[in-house]
């Protein structure tokens, strides 16, 4: 065969069948994934933030890492790792997002400064910034700008929940500006949404003092000697009629030992009493997370809801 820079259209293919030799019909559209690591977002004081991006990708039309304009335009999912707050360990669910990438969605994990750097709500402005970075180089990573859904699972939750309610961030703030950080729908995965429930932590013995999660977050401060702060935590608390927000969908496993279900279940109902859109799921039996959230069943809806979600924003 000639030396030279083929393409994929010229060269030859081998038409030559050994015996015994089976072939394996293909169409090109075998759905892969490519991921892209620690793609850096922003840099904020010194502490660089950074992206897991999974991008859907076949011989027909796979991602390419030379092309600063992809051949396709995917819905982007961009999910907010839990952690309580604390250094995130965000190659965590690459696997299980892949799952999502897989049904043709750009996804994109995201890394925010932690509470021991930086208190509430500097991980929601981060989320936030994220999605803007996404959308100004929604060509480089294949993203359809116009459709976006902010996800998140643990304090990911809550920052995700609070990302799709925040909108007077355009300040020094906002790393891109002019660029929306607004999303189609909200996705959260037993979410940490509230702290004001005694029991909203199961099995944390130091619920709201200073050393807590909760209390780490908002700056080392006793929640319960400050409850305006903890309400201020608080999702459901910060919710009304008047609330701006896109459609909600939460997740939760009913043997949760780390976040109550019982907090998903107030912040629906306070969803639904207010006026805006929310579905919930109960994971019979489900702990704080797991392979249960990620069934064909549980995907199937989540696919489902971010194309309604597409749809009522056309």
């Amino acid at each position: 065969m000639e030396v030279k820079n083929w393409t994929y259209e010229e060269i030859p293919e081998y038409e030559g069948r050994p015996e015994g030799a089976a072939v394996i019909e293909t169409t090109g559209d075998e759905p892969g994934v490519s991921y892209l690591h620690d793609v850096e977002y922003a840099n904020i004081d010194g502490t660089p933030l950074h992206l897991q991006i999974l991008a859907p990708s076949s011989r027909n039309c796979g991602y390419s890492p030379f092309e600063e304009k992809q051949k396709f335009a995917l819905p982007c999912y961009v999910f907010v790792q839990g952690s309580a707050w604390m250094p995130q360990y965000v190659y965590g669910n690459v696997p299980m997002l892949s799952k999502l990438a897989l049904r043709g969605y750009v996804c994109a994990i995201v890394e925010y400064r932690h509470s021991g750097i930086a208190s509430f709500p500097a991980q929601i402005k981060d989320a936030r910034n994220a999605v803007r970075f996404l959308r100004k180089n929604a060509g480089r990573f294949g993203v359809d700008p116009e459709r976006m859904i902010m996800a998140g699972d643990s304090s990911g939750g809550h920052t995700a929940m609070w990302a799709g309610m925040l909108h007077d961030d355009d300040t020094e703030d906002n790393l891109f500006p002019g660029v929306s950080a607004g999303t189609s729908g909200v996705v959260n995965y037993y979410g940490s949404t509230s702290v004001m429930a005694p029991d909203s932590n199961p099995i944390q013995t130091l619920h709201c003092l200073p050393e807590s999660p909760e209390g780490m977050v908002m700056g080392g401060k006793n929640l319960l000697e400050n409850p305006e702060l903890a309400r201020q935590l608080s999702v459901e608390c910060n919710i009304d009629e008047d609330t701006v927000m896109p459609p909600v969908l939460i997740f939760h496993g009913t043997k949760d030992r780390l976040v109550n279900c019982e907090g998903s279940a107030i912040l629906y109902e306070r969803l639904r009493e207010t006026g805006h859109p929310a579905d919930f799921y109960l994971i019979k039996g489900a702990d704080h997370g797991g392979p249960e959230f990620w069934t064909d069943e549980v995907l199937d809806i989540v696919d489902a809801f971010c194309k309604k979600c597409f749809a009522e924003k056309e």
